[in-house]
């Protein structure tokens, strides 16, 4: 008999993008099925990677951030818990225990399909000074409004970021608009990883160019502090940055702790391995979002994409089996867009370093274009990075750096990816023309046709 008689149980444990999406999809597929959400934090179905913007002051109210609201849930039946962890998961008994953190209560609760979606954690990396006060990480609605309160009672003048990735990119533009000197660290030689250097060092550039102190090949070894517990210098391998306020934006971990301690497979990274189906390695058991692995359409195998997109289409196939439909998630091609000040990045696919890691042999080319027709007012210029296979000569990634919305262009490229373009492909689309969108010639088809002849 299932845990509420002759009603069934579906449990999502995390609801934000992957959770609440899944419960959203199996409340429209089976209207009687009784679904409940624990979430840890105090928010839900939020978009964390908004919360640059919010520090930024974009984003006026941290409460922008939500997509919907735990009384919208309930009027479509869907019973939610904020501030409610699951600390264990028994497959055996279909059973999970659950501790109200603002009671202070426990208790356990049945069910008969579960869906994990605890998310990735920000990594604190262990260094001396880590835990002071004035240290922060950029995960959940609450790291973006204790950032956000810090900045505005404490009123510093200086800025220190740790981690040259999205986050700390798109952190130190929100640093800078504040009004605070800004340093960005990063421990490898180049911001952005997953970009070809090339294309980092554009981003580097604007950076510096808009104000930001940009240290890579440096990594923070201490965060010290004054007598009153406060961060206030950070000592890297080659010097010392005076601070008031610190951002460690070091990468993301898959939260998969308790799926591994009930069990529960793990696989790339330590994400929660699944099938194209989202299942885990328990039956009833799905898992999606942060906390999972991914299908990586051109590797032919597991990764790990830490995206909202990722996470929300990985959801909704998760909620589909669980309320007892069918659907499989295909996989991603790894397309990311970013941007600082002026300049938008984008990356589809495979970096050329990633492709002779991967043990191709591959080719690039990379070009810059004007982004409008010449005559037009305002034309903008922008690079074009181009990877592929010169044995049949597909596709194998596309990178962009330019004006921030031209890098919307890398969609083109990403769909080619999903389609097994080649070169040759590209170089015959029929691609949008007018003066104030491009040239008659776009960046896109001036990047298929060098390639062509190299």
């Amino acid at each position: 008999m299932s845990p509420s008689g002759n009603t069934r149980r579906l449990v999502v444990i995390g609801g934000v993008a992957a959770g609440m999406s899944a419960a959203a999809r199996a409340r429209r597929l089976d209207p009687e099925l009784e679904i409940v959400v624990y979430e840890r934090t105090g928010y839900l179905s939020y978009g964390s990677c908004g919360l640059p913007y919010f520090i930024a002051g974009v984003v006026r109210k941290a409460t922008d951030l939500i997509a919907r609201t735990p009384e919208q849930f309930g009027k479509q039946g869907i019973e939610t818990h904020t501030h409610h962890e699951v600390t264990e998961v028994d497959t055996a008994a279909k059973m999970i225990k659950v501790r109200d953190l603002v009671e202070g209560r426990g208790f356990s609760v049945q069910y008969d399909k579960l869906v994990i979606a605890t998310g990735g954690r920000a990594i604190r990396p262990p260094i001396p000074g880590v835990d002071l006060e004035g240290v922060f990480v950029l995960r959940t609605v609450e790291d973006g409004l204790a950032v956000s309160r810090f900045m505005r009672e404490e009123k510093p003048r200086r800025g220190v970021i740790v981690g040259g990735g999205y986050i700390g990119v798109e952190v130190a533009e929100a640093f800078r608009q504040r009004g605070l000197e800004t340093v960005l660290l990063n421990r490898p030689a180049q911001l952005l990883n997953n970009f070809d250097p090339e294309i980092a060092q554009m981003m580097q550039t604007e950076l510096e160019r808009s104000g930001v102190t940009v240290s890579v090949d440096d990594a923070a070894v201490a965060i010290e502090g004054d007598a009153t517990g406060r961060a206030r210098v950070v000592v890297t391998q080659r010097g010392r940055y005076e601070t008031d306020l610190v951002l460690v934006g070091a990468g993301v971990r898959a939260e998969a702790l308790l799926a591994g301690e009930a069990g529960v497979a793990l696989g790339f990274k330590g994400a929660i391995a699944v099938d194209e189906g989202m299942h885990t390695s328990v039956p009833d058991v799905y898992a999606a979002g942060d906390c999972a692995e991914t299908y990586h359409v051109l590797l032919q195998g597991p990764s790990y994409v830490p995206l909202g997109t990722t996470a929300n289409k990985q959801g909704r196939a998760a909620g589909t089996n669980a309320a007892g439909g069918e659907e499989v998630f295909r996989g991603v091609v790894g397309t990311t867009v970013t941007k600082a000040f002026e300049l938008g990045a984008a990356v589809t696919g495979l970096t050329e370093k990633a492709a002779i890691q991967s043990g191709l042999s591959p080719k690039a080319v990379t070009i810059e274009h004007g982004t409008r027709a010449h005559y037009y007012p305002s034309p903008g210029r922008i690079h074009v990075k181009l990877v592929w296979d010169p044995g049949n000569g597909r596709l194998l990634g596309a990178q962009i750096a330019g004006p921030v919305a031209e890098a919307k262009r890398i969609d083109v490229f990403a769909t080619a990816l999903h389609h097994d373009l080649t070169i040759e492909d590209l170089q015959r689309l029929d691609l949008g023309y007018a003066p104030p969108f491009a040239p008659v010639w776009d960046p896109i088809l001036v990047a298929a046709n060098v390639a062509a002849k190299s």
